[in-house]
């Protein structure tokens, strides 16, 4: 494993308005892994990963205290625009736009300015492939997205994540709204990202984390129980609630 440090999480509070959802959170994200949060639902798991590239400053009445570095840089003072496209996001239920598979892969470098052909053509394709998704498409590429699957809608929507080329990717249950077949393909699918990216996942299925992550974090009521490497959490949790939850004694 290497030991370069992507994320330095420390003290974090996080209010929507007079409901504290985040209590005092202190983790290290490192490069390349697969670091998973697990927990029962509104346990503040999502919220935490929607600070990592401050989606939360969307919400009214969201206050966030504490510190988040991204390689040393708070990313409070960052420029959300260029937080978002170094940190990407896959989101729980499969979004494309309503438009042609190679137009959403390309919005956002057209977005960033590159217009010439050539080039989009090669993003396209290359972000396809690092989706594994390219061969199922390649000869469709102008028909409408919402005529994929919905396994191939969430794996267009990790190209079209892929085609700004981030650091990191940040999934929301990326794998609730899929059958088992289109699961086993995700999953297959961040086991392969991770020789390029830092990934965080949330999963509410723990059989889901033990298979994909190298890390995982164990939240409960907004605080962060137990967090250590994937193997050793689920064999020799250090925490009672940590064991009652992964031992399905509740959650």
């Amino acid at each position: 494993m290497n030991n370069n440090l992507v994320f330095d999480i420390e003290n974090v509070d996080l209010h929507y308005g007079e409901k504290h959802v985040l209590k005092s959170v202190n983790l290290k994200i490192y490069e390349k892994e697969v670091t998973a949060f697990i927990g029962p639902s509104g346990c503040g798991k999502s919220t935490l990963l929607r600070c990592l590239n401050r989606m939360n400053d969307l919400i009214p009445n969201c206050k966030v205290e504490g510190s988040i570095k991204l390689h040393d840089n708070d990313i409070s003072s960052m420029n959300p625009i260029e937080l978002r496209t170094r940190v990407g996001m896959v989101f729980q239920n499969p979004n494309p736009f309503p438009m042609s598979i190679y137009d959403n892969i390309a919005y956002g470098p057209r977005c960033q300015g590159i217009k010439k052909k050539i080039i989009l053509d090669e993003i396209v394709e290359n972000s396809l492939k690092a989706a594994a998704l390219f061969d199922e498409v390649k000869d469709r590429l102008k028909d409408s997205a919402l005529a994929l699957s919905g396994g191939q809608q969430q794996r267009l929507c990790i190209a079209r994540c892929i085609a700004m080329n981030p650091e990191i990717i940040l999934m929301d249950e990326p794998t609730s709204a899929l059958d088992p077949i289109a699961t086993l393909k995700i999953e297959e699918l961040i086991a392969e990202l991770k020789n390029n990216y830092t990934i965080v996942i949330v999963t509410h299925n723990m059989q889901q984390a033990t298979r994909i992550s190298d890390k995982t974090a164990f939240f409960m009521l907004g605080e962060v129980v137990e967090y250590n490497d994937t193997v050793e959490l689920f064999k020799n949790p250090k925490d009672k609630r940590t064991e009652d939850y992964i031992t399905g004694r509740f959650g």
